[in-house]
């Protein structure tokens, strides 16, 4: 048995397939670890989402944030944005299906040595602690007030995480962390308009990954969203997301020996970069 991380995939179908066949992935033996943002802007959102969800148990995906900007769209708390490709989705016969497979999905899954999630992890969480507090997230997203969740899911503020946090603030810092976090200070606080490469960092922040005495420093965190990053293997970090969408690679590590698999974006499938 093989377990592949995989990338920011967002709607880039041909090349999830052309990557599935260049690892021969056998869904009896193998497993598939998706780092989130399955959707949204790539062309081919629908069938994304419809392949993973035949997958079964052969396949973990955690939510990234278009993930549940498709939730929030869907539910009529958020609104389309310019570029978003989501609207096969919202007008496909097996909506529900897909919606409600979707937001019973992780924010984060630890296995063994490693963290799967698709941001990161702020730099007094455990993984221990991670876990608890991203099952809160999820338990929202499954319960009967799943609306009223995404309806107040949207925000910067708080930008730390703080143990006395309740109600909706406290899941906000707890989403925010886990799906949307590249930069942080060395106190844990959080900054959401950066996106571009490492040596352009505002003076007083970080990323996460390289804040000094990480809770989390024992585990491999593997991550996507920072496409900027592109592929990153440090001992205790794994990035993955390399930009298929921009027209960059879609990559997948098999985590036994860290063996990396790339197949390039087809010409197809590159989006106009707003």
């Amino acid at each position: 048995m093989a377990i592949y991380a995989v990338g920011d995939i967002q709607g880039c179908y041909t090349e999830l397939v052309q990557l599935l066949e260049k690892i021969r992935f056998d869904p009896q033996l193998d497993k598939l670890w998706l780092v989130g943002d399955l959707v949204n802007r790539g062309p081919d959102s629908l069938q994304v989402l419809r392949l993973v969800k035949s997958m079964g148990n052969s396949a973990i995906t955690v939510l990234g944030n278009h993930d549940l900007h498709l939730l929030a769209v869907a539910y009529g708390t958020g609104r389309l944005h310019r570029g978003d490709t989501l609207d096969e989705i919202l007008n496909a016969p097996d909506r529900e299906e897909l919606l409600t497979w979707l937001r019973n999905q992780r924010l984060l899954h630890a296995e063994g040595e490693f963290v799967l999630v698709h941001a990161g992890l702020l730099p007094d969480w455990t993984v221990e602690q991670a876990a608890v507090l991203a099952g809160e997230v999820e338990a929202a997203l499954r319960g009967d007030d799943y609306v009223d969740f995404l309806a107040h899911m949207y925000g910067n503020q708080p930008d730390a995480w703080a143990d006395e946090l309740t109600g909706y603030k406290r899941l906000r810092v707890i989403t925010n962390a886990l799906t949307r976090m590249r930069i942080c200070t060395e106190g844990g606080r959080m900054e959401f308009d950066f996106k571009a490469e490492q040596e352009n960092i505002p003076t007083g922040y970080r990323p996460w990954f390289d804040i000094p005495e990480r809770a989390s420093r024992e585990a491999t965190v593997i991550f996507g969203h920072w496409s900027a990053l592109g592929l990153m293997l440090k001992p205790r970090a794994i990035a993955l997301d390399t930009g298929c969408l921009w027209g960059g690679p879609l990559t997948a590590i098999r985590l036994d020996d860290r063996e990396v698999i790339q197949v390039d974006c087809a010409n197809s499938s590159v989006a106009k970069h707003w």
